[in-house]
């Protein structure tokens, strides 16, 4: 049966329906961030596309039988677009229209396109490798939830260090009311997911697989809850396995959906790196925990720290400077720690204290050679330190009194 826009329109019952189940099946039919198929919904849009797509042979892939919206684009990339055909061609053999809108009522959520209201701004930065469409489970409005949100990120295998930290920072920064986005994954991931469903915040879990397959199955409960107070989205399509392909790509949306991302732990070949490349290609702030020097897990931080132009980072307040609103979300000035015994003194007094005795008395004369002074000089230093109660005096000896 053929697909093409009436077609579509007639199953889905219109025409932002059938723009909707177009996306959908281009989600099935390509991998996600192609720009290829990016440039061909921009030229002709999904139902368009889609039509010609379907139309087309095996054997029509010479240039004069592309649309004429894709003539005018560039030679190479109409090359690479006749190329994809060959990949996408067998994947749409197998849909079935039918099938797919049952596929999209039957999900325990929505769909969410570019032409819809409630579209994160923040992924049109991916410019045409942005995701066709997102099925997204929850209760909250992803696109205001994106406005003001973190992205927490670290090792799998990450330390109790590592866990710590989060905890603190998911803490603070949803008490500052931002989001916390994140992909789900063991170690870092799960730990902000779960902090932030402690302290009552609002999450945000980006799956490698469909939005109905809560993986890994260890983080299940978690994830489910998240689903419920928060929100779980994917750019698949339901029943969608995870691979290793789908967990990088799937990193460039968790960059691009939040305001600034922060790397907790990450080892020398983390795929939370693989994040933080994301958001500084997107010119989103980048931030990276420092920790101990002597940790694999923190190797990937520092390196970020030296050579990538990460901000270091260690509290909420600084993340939250990062990401929130220009002179709105500053970071409070540090108090000052209170002064010292020796902060208070000069030169010369702070060597007479030093040179006094804690219990023992000294002479003058003692005194005087160990701080290097003449003995008037230290005679007129000690009387001024005895009325700040600094030196204490029992007959002709000397010794340091009361500290203040």
């Amino acid at each position: 049966m053929s697909i093409n826009q009436k077609r579509l329109e007639e199953i889905a019952g219109s025409a932002a329906d059938a723009n909707r189940l177009a996306r959908a099946i281009w989600a099935r039919v390509t991998e996600p961030a192609d720009p290829l198929l990016g440039a061909i919904l921009d030229a002709l849009g999904a139902s368009e596309a889609l039509s010609w797509l379907h139309s087309i042979t095996q054997t029509q892939r010479h240039i004069a039988h592309l649309p004429m919206e894709l003539c005018n684009i560039d030679r190479p990339t109409r090359d690479r677009i006749l190329k994809a055909l060959g990949r996408w061609q067998p994947r749409l053999a197998a849909i079935e229209v039918d099938r797919e809108m049952r596929a999209l009522e039957l999900f325990d959520g929505e769909i969410l396109t570019p032409q819809d209201s409630t579209w994160p701004q923040g992924l049109t930065d991916l410019g045409y490798t942005a995701p066709a469409c997102l099925w997204v489970r929850g209760a909250i409005d992803l696109a205001v939830a994106s406005q003001r949100s973190v992205a927490i990120v670290g090792a799998r295998a990450c330390t109790s260090y590592g866990e710590e930290v989060t905890g603190q920072l998911v803490s603070d920064l949803s008490g500052r009311d931002f989001a916390i986005v994140s992909g789900g994954a063991y170690g870092i991931d799960i730990a902000a997911h779960r902090v932030a469903l402690a302290v009552h915040g609002v999450t945000i879990a980006v799956l490698a697989g469909g939005a109905d397959r809560l993986y890994p199955r260890g983080n299940a409960h978690v994830l489910q809850e998240v689903a419920e107070t928060g929100l779980v989205i994917s750019e698949h399509p339901p029943g969608s396995a995870p691979t290793r392909a789908r967990f990088l790509t799937r990193n460039r949306l968790i960059a691009a959906l939040a305001q600034a991302t922060v790397v907790v732990e990450a080892a020398w070949r983390s795929g939370a790196l693989s994040t933080a490349r994301h958001a500084a290609k997107l010119g989103r702030p980048l931030g990276a925990v420092p920790g101990p020097v002597t940790s694999m897990m923190s190797g990937g931080c520092h390196e970020l720290l030296r050579e990538n132009g990460a901000i270091c980072v260690t509290d909420g307040a600084e993340i939250a400077e990062l990401a929130g609103q220009i002179g709105a979300d500053l970071r409070p000035e540090r108090t000052p720690a209170p002064p010292t015994l020796f902060d208070t003194l000069d030169e010369v007094e702070a060597a007479v204290t030093e040179a006094l005795p804690l219990r023992n008395g000294a002479t003058i004369q003692n005194v005087a050679r160990t701080a290097g002074l003449t003995i008037e000089l230290t005679m007129a230093t000690l009387a001024k330190l005895e009325m700040s109660e600094i030196a204490f005096r029992d007959g002709s000896m000397w010794r340091r009194g009361n500290e203040k």
